[in-house]
Order: structure tokens, then sequence, then C-alpha cells
């Protein structure tokens, strides 16, 4: 699966691979890999990539065309974190 959207947000942007790489805290070539389709994207990192453009991880995978992110649930996140 080719992540074109990725490749979108990030020239939108204005910044080259190796910014957003940087970002995730990850080389230039892995981030490449991502949003050429050559390998999966972790959940961690799409998540990561959704709050660095300010979308929803559906807008980065292509499933809506709305790029709003969905609210956050303050609550789901305070049940995790006492786990």
């Amino acid at each position: 699966m080719t992540f074109t959207r990725l490749r979108d947000m990030r020239e939108q942007h204005g910044w080259p691979q190796r910014a957003v790489a940087s970002m995730l805290h990850i080389s230039q070539r892995a981030y490449s890999y991502y949003e050429s389709g050559n390998r999966a994207v972790p959940v961690e990192i799409l998540s990561a990539l959704a709050d660095i453009y300010h979308v929803s991880t559906d807008y980065l995978l292509a499933r809506t065309d709305d790029p709003t992110p969905y609210p956050k649930n303050i609550s789901v996140y305070r049940r995790i974190s006492s786990l």
C-alpha cells in the first residue's frame, strides 16, 4: 500500500523526508520506506504522524477525505495510564 497522503502532507508543509524522520526519531530511509509503501507503517508511527499533521489516522490511510482529527477521549487515557 502506498501512502500518498504521507508524501502529500509532508510536501504541503515544505518538509524534506529527513525532517519528518527526525521528528519521529527514525532514519530518513525508514521513513522513505513507509512513504513509498515498501514497509508497513507501525501504529505508533502512524499515530505520531497524525499528531504532527493534525489529521486523523483514517485520513492518512485514505479511509476518509475529512482530515479533521477525532477528539481525544481523556478518560480512556486516564484508565490506560492507571494500569
